[in-house]
């Protein structure tokens, strides 16, 4: 009996384990919807502005109503992974994603596009919120968490610059419907997919009542403070209009934070801001992404209006970023994390990243691309692809997997609000800048490409200071996980009870 039972108990083992790394690929696939909308819509404003007769600046609505939501809901969704279930979370929001891509594709005016933004955000902050906690808890072990999160992280950030491309080769050679049309396929695909093979965590519960009140206040925070980080580059910095979005949405996050202190079950259990690993590397992902925001936007705006590169060709130039990445997720960031440990390979990435940024500041009309913006892409990608897996693999080292999912939310906002703040800061920056030369009688080109000049200035002085706090705050990861027994006591001590078995 002995002997007919081994293969059988190894041969479900080996099922478990294929299906872990094809729940992986699922979640992968959601996250690249995610990351592909986030950017593929850039390039096809014009069609859509002349197609549904969008204003000049209500055409900005196309993009910021996907930014705000997603950003906005991102907390709210992870918590409610850990409460209900990260599985039922992400098959939700998949779901209602694809519904809201069919919507934005037979849009007929901008209301009903501007609406189905607004509901693309929602259904992308409910299944991004709880990829990092389902990769977390799938893979305890840490050199496959290491090459799972690589993935992850090459689909997360790589997937900007291939939705630059994709959106370009549909919009010329179909029309710009089907930049959202292409999201039914697979969105079907993976809610399909992850409903067969995601596992499904046995969540906190909500017999102790949700935390509603803490729920729509730290939505609305980030609801208001995304507006009026975004709306800042219309109406600037210092305008009662920005004062009083960005007051309000402080005001929230105060009572908020009071709430959270005082509720038995809160959304937000604040003890979660105690893990330092967490906060810590937030703060450095806060930096890195406040500076490599500016690469896509401004990116595409300099290849386009300064060097006349049509829309695929824009997309062409901006694989280098994602090939330099694919190749360093395929497992050689896992093995140097696993070799050097986290922080060893955190700080020459940044440092990388700050290095193309600076090549960046020699742009210019009559700039070569293969001698300047070429070696800058590779070290932004090489940059990109050895830093972000790293913060994310310190993020979550402490955080107890009873709050895996609220971590997970953590790191998105902290990606999402920085990326959105470095954006309006550097483009405001840009632009601003580019118009005072212009004014002073500089060619258009010239005071275009001085202004992109200053604001990759500023990234890589962003990205420089991320890279000397990482050098002094850090802690590094060591590389053994901590055994069942340890971490089952870390939860009970902070979820206040043991997880189910």
């Amino acid at each position: 009996m002995a002997v007919t039972s081994l293969p059988r108990d190894a041969d479900g083992a080996e099922r478990s384990n294929r299906r872990r790394w094809w729940a992986l690929v699922v979640v992968c696939l959601g996250m690249f919807m995610n990351a592909l909308d986030a950017s593929i819509v850039n390039v096809a404003l014009p069609a859509i502005q002349r197609d549904l007769h969008f204003s000049q600046s209500s055409l900005i609505w196309v993009v910021d109503a996907f930014l705000i939501t997603f950003a906005s809901f991102l907390l709210m969704a992870g918590r409610l992974g850990d409460l209900i279930g990260r599985k039922l979370v992400f098959l939700a929001g998949i779901a209602s994603f694809t519904a809201a891509s069919i919507v934005c594709g037979v849009a007929v005016d901008p209301a009903m596009l501007v609406i189905g933004r607004f509901v693309q955000g929602i259904g992308g902050a409910l299944s991004a919120s709880v990829i990092i906690a389902i990769i977390v808890t799938e893979f305890p072990e840490p050199g496959e968490r290491a090459r799972a999160m690589s993935a992850y992280i090459f689909v997360a950030v790589g997937g900007g610059s291939i939705g630059l491309l994709v959106g370009g080769v549909l919009t010329q050679a179909l029309s710009w419907h089907w930049i959202f049309f292409i999201n039914v396929p697979v969105g079907v695909a993976t809610f399909l997919l992850g409903r067969a093979l995601i596992h499904e965590n046995v969540g906190l519960g909500i017999r102790n009542g949700v935390d509603v009140t803490g729920s729509i206040m730290v939505t609305l925070a980030l609801m208001l403070g995304t507006f009026a980080i975004i709306e800042a580059t219309q109406y600037g910095w210092v305008s009662s209009h920005t004062f009083l979005f960005g007051g309000g949405s402080v005001l929230l996050l105060v009572g908020f934070v009071v709430l959270e202190s005082r509720l038995a079950n809160p959304i937000l259990p604040l003890r979660i801001l105690k893990v330092s690993t967490l906060v810590n590397s937030s703060l450095l992902r806060a930096f890195l992404m406040a500076g490599l925001s500016t690469t896509l936007f401004l990116g595409v705006l300099y290849l386009e209006n300064v060097l006349g590169y049509s829309p695929i060709r824009t997309g062409l130039a901006f694989l280098p970023i994602s090939l330099v990445m694919g190749l360093m997720s395929v497992g050689i960031t896992a093995r140097l994390v696993a070799r050097f440990g986290a922080k060893r390979v955190l700080v020459p990435g940044m440092a990388s990243a700050t290095a193309g940024l600076l090549l960046l500041t020699r742009i210019g009309p009559g700039s070569s691309f293969t001698t300047v913006v070429l070696p800058a892409f590779i070290l932004l990608g090489f940059g990109a692809g050895t830093s972000f897996m790293p913060l994310l693999s310190i993020a979550m080292t402490d955080v107890p997997n009873a709050d895996a999912g609220l971590g997970s939310g953590i790191v998105n906002v902290s990606m999402q609000m920085a990326g959105a703040l470095g954006l309006a800061v550097l483009g405001t920056l840009a632009t601003e800048h580019s118009k005072s030369l212009e004014a002073a009688g500089h060619a258009t080109a010239d005071a275009l490409s001085s202004g992109f000049r200053l604001s990759f200035l500023v990234a890589a002085v962003f990205v420089g200071v991320g890279t000397v706090l990482a050098v002094i705050i850090l802690k590094d990861v060591p590389v053994v996980q901590r055994d069942p027994e340890s971490l089952r006591r870390v939860e009970i001590e902070n979820a206040g009870e043991p997880l189910a078995t």
